[in-house]
């Protein structure tokens, strides 16, 4: 079966026995419900407006982002979740027939996962975001410099959201107290994580944490977030 999972609780590679079944065929099918997160479902992008479709796009691939942008709009019809017909979509988005693990779509489903737009919540379940974050910094550091021009332009020209600020400060002010207390960026992260932060947001709070330890060591005085 194509599906992987990083998560060590489940299986890495389900057999074909394991698979699960379209209700209608005997082709392998998908368990996909909506990831529900408060502030990106509020505050962030429609996987088929136009800042993804400039930003994220390059960062995640076109195929990435057609499969959400897929998804988004079967969730947006059963909002329950849905049952994902494997070999149809994959066909019906030009991503081949092939189902191995190397197969276009399973890097595909992977690649959702691995940038934090998708989890596994069982071996054949997923949850997906229907709103994407705003970039992260490092995200924002693969684009072309004409590109994060734009970004900026983008981000100047929206008005302040008081919640995201917020939410980023708080973040920032607990990284840089378990900086403090001697944690590294990867386990400041991790924490940030446990208690919920986005994995985005906790990677950039865990790495402002650091800088800004390093920032006090040297010239001996605070900087904001």
């Amino acid at each position: 079966m194509l599906v992987q999972h990083d998560d060590n609780d489940t299986p890495s590679t389900p057999s074909a026995g394991e698979s699960g079944q379209s209700p209608t065929t005997s082709r392998p099918c998908l368990r996909v419900e909506p990831w529900l997160d408060p502030v990106i479902d509020e505050l962030g992008h429609d996987p088929r407006s136009a800042y993804v479709e400039t930003f994220w796009l390059p960062v995640l691939g076109p195929s990435t982002t057609w499969l959400l942008r897929h998804l988004t709009a079967r969730l947006e019809e059963s909002p329950e979740g849905i049952e994902l017909d494997i070999e149809l979509t994959a066909r019906s988005l030009g991503l081949g027939e092939r189902m191995s693990p190397n197969a276009p779509f399973a890097r595909t489903l992977k690649r959702c996962v691995d940038f934090s737009m998708a989890e596994w919540r069982g071996p054949l379940q997923l949850a997906v975001r229907r709103r994407l974050p705003p970039l992260a910094r490092r995200h924002l550091r693969r684009l072309p410099e004409s590109l994060q021009a734009r970004h900026d332009a983008a981000n100047q020209a929206r008005r302040p959201v008081p919640a995201v600020e917020s939410l980023r400060r708080h973040g920032c002010q607990l990284a840089l107290s378990l900086v403090d207390l001697g944690e590294d960026q990867r386990t400041t992260e991790q924490q940030l994580r446990r208690w919920k932060f986005h994995p985005a947001l906790a990677t950039e709070c865990a790495a402002w944490a650091v800088e800004e330890q390093a920032r006090r060591t040297v010239a001996g005085g605070p900087t904001d977030c």
